[in-house]
């Protein structure tokens, strides 16, 4: 009788250390479920802010294309990926950091409607100066290398354009001298190509270089 009701008292301690056990998994099974519909929110809420962030971006890149329509249409700038491009030979002779007339009176065309599309959101503006790879020696020596030289050339077209209408707080001159070629500078084609001025929009905060 006693054998009986120790095993009758075992099976009850057995039960309750299961239903125990159960309880706690449910908890765990619980817990995690709600972590995963979290998560799942959390992720959905992070791709639609990343979402509206990539269409803010490329309608700002359509604005700033349409702002500047006339001197795209002339081929007077290129505009690739919100990067506009300058021709060396348009701003700036040979070994030299002042501008030509020319490049004075682009500079004019496109600095009033920079600054009003920078007035509509919360972007920086660098002004990139790029050489070839030929150093600089002789009688055109002005500079002491080609970083000098690009770096001038941005400060020179950071300054003239805060006298068309851009705020001297949105802008910031880098100079990236032979570096960062867009061509080879196998020959003269490829070499004129990368004596350029690039005013590339970036975020608050970012600088590039």
């Amino acid at each position: 009788m006693m054998v009986e009701e120790r095993e009758a008292g075992d099976s009850g301690h057995v039960w309750l250390v299961f239903g125990d056990l159960m309880a706690g998994l449910m908890g765990l099974f619980v817990l995690f479920f709600a972590w995963a519909i979290w998560f799942q929110v959390d992720l959905t809420r992070n791709l639609e802010v990343e979402k509206a962030a990539r269409v803010e971006a490329a309608d700002r890149i359509h604005a700033l294309e349409a702002a500047l329509a006339a001197p795209l249409a002339a081929g007077r700038i290129t505009l690739e990926k919100g990067r506009i491009g300058i021709a060396g030979s348009v701003l700036f002779d040979l070994y030299s950091a002042d501008l030509r007339p020319e490049g004075l009176a682009l500079l004019a065309e496109i600095g009033p409607p920079l600054g009003a599309w920078l007035g509509e959101g919360d972007q920086m503006v660098m002004i990139g100066g790029f050489t070839d790879d030929l150093p600089i020696h002789g009688a055109k020596r002005r500079f002491d290398d080609n970083w000098q030289l690009s770096t001038e050339r941005a400060l020179t077209v950071v300054r003239a354009l805060t006298t068309h209408g851009v705020p001297p707080a949105r802008l910031f001159a880098a100079g990236f001298g032979s570096f960062h070629p867009a061509a080879p500078n196998a020959d003269e084609a490829g070499r004129a190509r990368n004596r350029r001025v690039e005013i590339v929009p970036v975020p608050q905060g970012q600088r590039e270089g």
